[in-house]
């Protein structure tokens, strides 16, 4: 299912997106400034943005730019006005579509229909499920193969098993209970030290400064997790 970030300081605004997306199907996640925006984005897998250019805090031009830095999502501007300055501006700030409020719902669904149907048909979402990917760390499901940055890691099928689950589960925080129970198939009894081992193994082999990790985070007290890049 495709998740929709729709970003407007205006609640009734957001409501009415956001009930014509659902009736669609799709998923939403809602902000209501272009820092929440930013924020929404690297804690979700979003498809299409559909941002409001007026904002406190944050604008939306400006949540456009700083989010082409590292996503490439289609993003669709909100504005009051329409004036053609403000549509070459939004479109130079790096947006796909603009549309001019008030805006006919149905108008807005089908240009949020088009932009994901484009983001996906040129590939920019990836497609292939038996690889997962973050950053440069990446994991091919059918051949068991981990790499970083192109290079090889050899993993224990243990290892790898824990790996695995942990990037099925991108974003995350899993606890040493739950990813034994997934990777060994047993009750966790005393499972805290047996998983501590193996992901200690797992960041020698995928992290450049294991002290420092990029990847296999830990969130203490609570579980591990693997960073969405």
């Amino acid at each position: 299912m495709y998740r929709v970030l729709v970003c407007d300081d205006d609640e009734a605004i957001c409501n009415s997106v956001e009930t014509f997306l659902k009736l669609e199907g799709y998923e939403t996640v809602r902000a209501s400034n272009g820092i929440e925006a930013l924020e929404a984005v690297e804690k979700n897998e979003i498809h299409c943005a559909v941002i409001d250019i007026m904002m406190p805090g944050m604008d939306g031009l400006t949540a456009t730019l700083k989010m082409r830095e590292k996503y490439n999502i289609p993003i669709i501007l909100l504005s009051a006005k329409s004036e053609d300055t403000d549509k070459i501006s939004g479109l130079g700030f790096g947006a796909d579509d603009y549309v001019t409020k008030p805006f006919n719902p149905l108008e807005l669904m089908a240009r949020v229909k088009s932009q994901i149907r484009r983001y996906v048909s040129l590939g920019s979402l990836e497609k292939n499920d038996a690889v997962l990917t973050t950053g440069g760390l990446s994991l091919d499901t059918e051949t068991k193969e981990a790499t970083v940055d192109g290079e090889p890691v050899k993993l224990t099928a243990r290892e790898y098993g824990v790996l695995e689950y942990l990037m099925q589960n991108m974003g995350r925080v899993l606890s040493s209970e739950q990813i034994y129970e997934s990777v060994w198939n047993e009750p966790s009894l005393s499972s805290l030290k047996t998983v501590t081992v193996h992901i200690k193994k797992i960041r020698e082999k995928i992290e450049i400064n294991p002290k420092d990790p990029k990847y296999l985070k830990v969130v203490w007290g609570i579980g591990y997790k693997i960073e969405k890049y």
